[in-house]
Order: C-alpha cells, then sequence, then structure tokens
C-alpha cells in the first residue's frame, strides 16, 4: 500500500453505545483513553457523545455538549486533531465554534439551516449515507443493489446542496455506511466495501469506511461484539488494499500494526 488510510478512533462518551457503553462517559476516563489512543497512532480523535445503533437512547443536545465540553477543554493544546461525531444541528453548531478538525454526522448533514455553519467553518465533514430516517440505524432489509443505488442517489445529491452552499469540495469525505446503517443483510455492507474504488472515482472525494465491530461482521462469523476485534482487522485491512483513505476504529494499534505489517509484506527485499 502507498498511501495509508488516515485512522479516526471512536471515543463515545456515552452511556449506552454498543461495544463499550458507559466506559467513558466520566471525563477523566475519556481523556485517559483519548490520550492512549492518540499515542497508538491516530490521526484523530473522534468525540461520539450519543449513541446511533437501532436500541440507543435518545439524548438532549444539552447533554451532549455537556459530555463534550471537558473532554474538548481537556485535549486542547495536545499533538492530536479532535473530532465530534454529531447529528443535533445545535451540537454541530458547538462542535464548529469549538474549532474541531472534523465533523461526522451519521444523516450526512440533512439540515440546510445548517449548512452557512459549515460553510464558514474550516472543519473537515463526513457525509455519511444510511437507509434511516432519523439519527439511528435500523433492522430494516435491503439488498445490496437497492443499497448501492441509494448510495449513488444520495450522494450526488447531498455533495452538490452542500457545495452549492459554499462548502469547499475539499472538506468533504465521503462515507457509504456499514452494518444496521445499511439494513439488516451483511451483503450490503460487503458489496460497498468491494466497490470502495468505483465509489472513489464515481464522486472523486476521499472515501472513509466504519466497520469497527460492526452487525455485519457480527452476522458473518456468529462472534459477539467483544470477540470481533479479528473480524474488523480483517475488514478494515482489506478497506485499506483497495485504498480507503480514511479508517474509523476502535482498536487503533491493531490496525496501526497490521497496516505497518500490510506495509511490509508489500516491499521488495
Amino acid at each position: 500500500m502507498q498511501n495509508l488510510p488516515r485512522i479516526v478512533a471512536i471515543v463515545n462518551v456515552t452511556e449506552d453505545s454498543f461495544s463499550d457503553g458507559g466506559r467513558y462517559v466520566e471525563p477523566g476516563a475519556a481523556l485517559a483513553h483519548a490520550r492512549a489512543l492518540a499515542a497508538a497512532g491516530a490521526d484523530v480523535i473522534e468525540l461520539g457523545p450519543a449513541s446511533s445503533h437501532p436500541d440507543a437512547r435518545r439524548v438532549p443536545p444539552a447533554t451532549q455538549i455537556a459530555r463534550l465540553e471537558p473532554v474538548l477543554r481537556g485535549l486542547a493544546g495536545e499533538d492530536v486533531a479532535v473530532g465530534v461525531d454529531a447529528t443535533e444541528p445545535e451540537v454541530i453548531r458547538y462542535a464548529l465554534a469549538a474549532g474541531v478538525a472534523l465533523v461526522n454526522d451519521v444523516r450526512g448533514f440533512p439540515d440546510a439551516a445548517l449548512y452557512p455553519a459549515l460553510a464558514e467553518s474550516e472543519a473537515s465533514l463526513v457525509v455519511m449515507h444510511s437507509l434511516l430516517s432519523g439519527d439511528r440505524a435500523t433492522r430494516d432489509d435491503a439488498s445490496p443493489e437497492v443499497v448501492l443505488d441509494s448510495i449513488e442517489r444520495f450522494f450526488d445529491a447531498r455533495l452538490g446542496a452542500l457545495v452549492r452552499a459554499g462548502v469547499r469540495e475539499e472538506r468533504l469525505i465521503v462515507d457509504p455506511g456499514m452494518g444496521f446503517f445499511l439494513g439488516r443483510d451483511p451483503r450490503a455492507s460487503i458489496a460497498v466495501l468491494q466497490r470502495i474504488p468505483e465509489l472513489r472515482a464515481r464522486f472523486g472525494r476521499p472515501v472513509l469506511v466504519s466497520v469497527s465491530r460492526k452487525s455485519f461482521l457480527r452476522a458473518i462469523t456468529g462472534t459477539g461484539v467483544d470477540e470481533i476485534g479479528a473480524a474488523t482487522l480483517a475488514a478494515e485491512l482489506y478497506a485499506a488494499r483497495v485504498g480507503v483513505d480514511w479508517i474509523r476504529t476502535h482498536d487503533v494499534k491493531a490496525l496501526r500494526d497490521g497496516l505497518k505489517v500490510e506495509g511490509a509484506l508489500g516491499e521488495k527485499v
């Protein structure tokens, strides 16, 4: 691999995340975890103040901001970029005002009223596709063909809308979605991963994937979330081999080590 993907490290400051809910909701624990992930090689620390899995509880924007504020303050001035994973406009506005380097919206920034603030900021924007109509994943059925068609239609419309609103195209990162965001059928996520090169060529933007501990890997392997690390790494390294630009993960060290080995294996001796 000539160009290694950049790594976005997940830090869930939530009570009910599907894989680590409650572990890092306390600011001290979140800061310690974020610093450990940065030391392991993360390019961006992404803070998530509310979960988006199908069974997640709704969290008021004020509560989300209260969860973010002490962690953002604690990471200010440290040698790592910080991002926020949020869907509520109030939370996104707060993150932009706080000067985060990246904002990730699982709804793909649907609120036109937010576009002036997005255009004025310098943050990179992860524009994520999903089949959801709200801010949480679903367990609906969708074939790979339906999902791939949805991805094309979504990015054609949304990327164009953001650019017309004044968001510079070079700030946009494409995320096709994974797992329950693409429905219950694991074949949809597999089909999307196999088409990463086509997505990059089709939309002309960097592509981010987030396969870490996702439902489609658990469905394929029959493995619980606590034992899904090997399957996660296999999917992440495949994504890297086919040219993904960003990988969002829980386990930075495993991914960084895997990328190093893949790189060494590709060198001539």
